[in-house]
């Protein structure tokens, strides 16, 4: 697997994830995965979605076990199995006039409410709380 993407051009954190998403795929099946069966997959793609494993990381090992059964094993039937996952993209928080205010206004000098207003001027967003909101 490693000569067929080195072949192809894959960089090597590709290389790595791909590697790592073969590798728990042979974990969840508890034997080499080169012996798995459609079911097999179908499972383990269930099981990713019982276990509330993120979208991106799903779509990963849909790749990866592509390539590994599709490019590296030449069976090709097995790739067509998996199941892209579609996500919907979270929406931002906006905040209003009013918050936009109160904002400024609770910035402790004129140097931190000037970087705020040239902050929300032009645009750009401000973590807090683990989501993304416009300044």
């Amino acid at each position: 697997m490693l000569q067929d993407m080195t072949m192809r051009g894959f960089g090597a954190h590709t290389q790595k994830d791909y590697i790592r998403h073969v590798r728990n795929f042979a974990a969840f099946l508890g034997r080499p995965p080169d012996t798995a069966t459609v079911e097999d997959l179908r499972r383990f793609q269930v099981d990713q979605h019982e276990r509330a494993v993120g979208s991106a990381t799903i779509n990963g090992a849909v790749s990866a076990l592509r390539f590994f059964f599709g490019i590296t094993l030449g069976r090709p039937e097995m790739a067509l199995a998996l199941v892209v996952v579609r996500f919907t993209p979270k929406l931002r928080v906006v905040l209003s006039v009013e918050e936009t205010a109160r904002l400024l206004e609770a910035a402790p000098g004129i140097k931190y409410k000037a970087a705020l207003s040239v902050a929300y001027g032009a645009g750009l967003l401000l973590a807090t709380s683990g989501m993304m909101q416009r300044v």
